[in-house]
């Protein structure tokens, strides 16, 4: 008889590795969509909140990119400048962008409600705390600042052009677990609010945990949430969650209530011998 033994981790979760804007700040995802279609409007170009919601998770050069190629926006484009977008053109809108995000991030840099609840929970199991965002670190300089002064101190932040390449490639999940020294990588949870969170964690071979009620795929403010006709607010929340589901994520929730009963199902899948 021949045998193939598998080694498998069955410990503890050691990390969960946060976005930044819709997850754990900026209810809404609003700051990023504000600062898109303030920069296609200065090139007179007329682009919707659908079209600048679309990418969002990417890092945002390929964001702007991504954004040149729909229909519409191309379109536009072609009759103002006589030709597709370049890659020189996308690096000028891109770095016209930064100043632009830089200054409307501090605007949206409200903690999301019960984040320190959760950190608190999480220390108290030992779990460390990491983050990654589609932002340059030019960008999230005042952003980190003021979340630190609301009480928000993850133990690693990793921005976009830090790594090769941003979402939906794993690098910035697996260079905050290296931040933070944590490994193996199944022993973390990516949780985010977008389509590309879900694909950096599963990329990065983690369990992924997706967020509506404040994030991307929703998109309403908290004023505007708490004001929603309620069966017209769970329709917005029930798209969501299938959208973040078809993406592969493991589990979703509305909001970080209910983490803590999420990280016992996934120790319990763990100590079973179950790998994401």
């Amino acid at each position: 008889m021949s045998y193939r033994f598998q080694r498998r981790y069955t410990g503890p979760v050691h990390a969960v590795i946060f976005d930044w804007a819709g997850t754990t700040v900026d209810f809404g995802c609003r700051a990023p969509v504000a600062a898109f279609l303030r920069l296609f409007e200065e090139e007179s170009i007329r682009a919707s909140v659908e079209e600048a919601r679309r990418p969002m998770g990417a890092h945002k050069r390929d964001h702007i990119a991504a954004m040149l190629a729909m229909e519409s926006i191309a379109a536009q484009w072609r009759e103002i400048n006589g030709a597709n977008a370049t890659h020189e053109d996308i690096e000028r809108l891109y770095q016209k962008f930064i100043p632009m995000q830089a200054d409307i991030v501090l605007e949206h840099g409200k903690l999301v409600p019960g984040l320190l609840g959760t950190m608190d929970m999480l220390a108290d199991r030992d779990i460390l705390v990491g983050s990654s965002t589609g932002y340059s670190r030019r960008i999230m300089e005042g952003l980190i600042s003021l979340a630190s002064d609301q009480g928000y101190h993850p133990e690693s932040v990793v921005c976009a052009d830090e790594v090769p390449e941003g979402r939906p490639a794993p690098w910035m999940a697996v260079t905050s677990a290296m931040h933070m020294n944590v490994y193996p990588l199944e022993s973390c949870i990516k949780i985010g609010d977008t389509v590309a969170d879900i694909e950096e964690g599963l990329n990065a071979g983690m369990w992924t945990i997706g967020l509506t009620l404040t994030g991307n795929e929703v998109g309403l403010s908290e004023e505007e949430a708490e004001n929603m006709p309620e069966e017209q607010l769970d329709l917005l929340l029930l798209r969501a969650n299938r959208k973040l589901m078809a993406a592969g994520a493991h589990y979703v929730l509305e909001t970080l209530d209910g983490l803590d009963i999420l990280i016992d199902e996934i120790e319990g899948r763990l100590e079973a011998g179950e790998r994401p």
